[in-house]
């Protein structure tokens, strides 16, 4: 291709790429600094509810930046104690920070989400990668059918069957499986039943379109050289299914850090996550400041995995195209 017609594919290219690019800068970028505003202010019971960041002196009319970091030092107080009581190394009396136990307590349950989508997801769309053609668009449909129907709906269904008057309590009960209800609902199970069955979709989609592409020729070529089916597994069809592992996980980890519904619904008040923190910081407190700094901590904290699997997408992009 010359350089002319290069050229005149330049503006049309950039018009492509500006166009994600303005849609991140509108609604993430531009909010996330409202945000950061936010958090360096001072709560006042006032309309908005917060200090404004720079103030002017009456007498000069001179603008100062008026900057206040104890939000952030809230949150971080006795750091050390929680981290040990955290990670069970101690036993850390007196600690009080709910903050940091609410991150961890969002981290674990996100990465035993996505743990347990990925062991029921990898077998599921190994499956229907290799189902016969003519049923594999219907297998898909029904991985896809849940988003047809309300998420909040779904949610309220599973209310439904596992409280203690729910339907699953009341079959075993009637048929003298039990003879007391089941404690299955407000618990850890509830919401991490819940939460598998909400995100597992996102799991299997992503490992389903990469382990499609996989090249059968390189199975039969593995059996041909005397592996079985368990060693051809983990020498190919595995590693060449890392990068739909990596999508996969990421689509399920990231959001379930910062899920609301579900825990508020069927989690319990014992497994507070950091959505709801967020909206008790923001509404029930009215500390908008607070709040504030805690969203920018958590949207720091998933930056660092996204920057990771970009990095990782990168370096197999160029490793491709350098083969």
């Amino acid at each position: 291709m010359s350089e002319n017609i290069k050229k005149r594919l330049r503006p049309g290219r950039g018009l492509v790429i500006g166009i994600p690019y303005t849609w991140l800068l509108l609604l993430f970028l531009v909010p996330f600094f409202i945000v950061l505003k936010i958090s360096f202010a001072e709560q006042e019971i006032a309309i908005p509810p917060y200090t404004p960041l720079f103030v002017s002196d009456p007498d000069t009319g001179a603008q100062t930046l008026h900057v206040v970091y104890q939000n952030y030092q809230d949150i971080f107080h006795n750091f050390g104690n929680t981290l040990k009581s955290m990670l069970s190394l101690s036993a850390a009396e007196g600690d009080s920070n709910m903050y940091l136990r609410t991150y961890w307590s969002s981290i674990k349950t996100a990465f035993s989400t996505t743990v347990i989508c990925l062991l029921i997801g990898y077998p599921m769309a190994y499956a229907i990668s290799r189902a016969n053609p003519s049923y594999r668009n219907g297998l898909l449909l029904t991985i896809m059918l849940p988003f047809w129907t309300s998420f909040l709906l779904r949610v309220y269904a599973w209310m439904g069957l596992l409280s203690q008057n729910g339907i699953i309590n009341h079959f075993l009960m009637k048929y003298g499986l039990i003879d007391a209800p089941l404690d299955m609902f407000y618990n850890m199970f509830s919401l991490q039943l819940v939460m598998v069955y909400a995100y597992l979709p996102f799991m299997i989609l992503p490992l389903y379109t990469q382990l499609i592409k996989l090249d059968n020729r390189l199975l039969e070529a593995a059996s041909d050289l005397g592996a079985g089916p368990v060693t051809s597994f983990f020498k190919i069809t595995l590693p060449l299914s890392k990068t739909g592992i990596i999508a996969g996980s990421m689509l399920v980890f990231v959001p379930a850090v910062g899920e609301f519904v579900i825990p508020d619904l069927v989690g319990g008040s014992e497994n507070l996550m950091i959505g709801r923190t967020l909206w008790m910081t923001f509404f029930d407190a009215n500390n908008w400041p607070l709040a504030a700094a805690l969203a920018v901590i958590m949207v720091l904290l998933l930056v660092i995995p996204i920057v990771l699997f970009h990095h990782y997408e990168n370096r197999e992009i160029e490793g491709a195209d350098r083969v």
